[in-house]
């Protein structure tokens, strides 16, 4: 393993593929929620099936046919249901930004990731202490 914290860059350029990194970081949340969302917003659906059928059960037909009529399979935004939205994010957002991030690291750090945490590992770290070693095949 080569010193990921690249003394050969500069530091802005370091900390500019930090900041992409951490950039992407959040959208890799950003994309957690969104398939969050998309769940529970299936599993709502099923649960708001179940209820229909208890309301048809008990005897309240026209609650329980608006609902499966007006609710049950309903797009959440205009023309689309959740995995819709899932998939138009994967490929208009989360695709480019994951491929710019690659682009970068690529171009600028051979492709090395976490350039900006190696740097700050090596100044955080103890030199000599057992619990701070540099890295498996770096040495002190």
């Amino acid at each position: 393993m080569t010193d990921r914290s690249r003394p050969d860059l500069d530091d802005t350029t370091v900390e500019g593929l930090g900041k992409l990194s951490e950039a992407l970081e959040t959208v890799e949340q950003a994309r957690g929620q969104l398939y969050g969302f998309h769940q529970h917003s299936g599993k709502a659906d099923l649960l708001l099936q179940d209820a229909v059928e208890l309301f048809r059960k008990a005897g309240q037909d026209a609650l329980a046919d608006d609902l499966e009529r007006d609710l049950v399979g309903r797009n959440v935004i205009a023309d689309r249901w959740t995995f819709q939205i899932v998939e138009d994010y994967d490929a208009t957002y989360w695709s480019t930004f994951r491929a710019f991030d690659e682009r970068a690291r690529q171009e600028l750090a051979g492709g090395d990731r976490h350039v900006f945490e190696a740097r700050m590992k090596q100044r955080e770290r103890t030199a000599g202490h057992p619990d701070h070693q540099a890295g498996p095949a770096l040495d002190d």
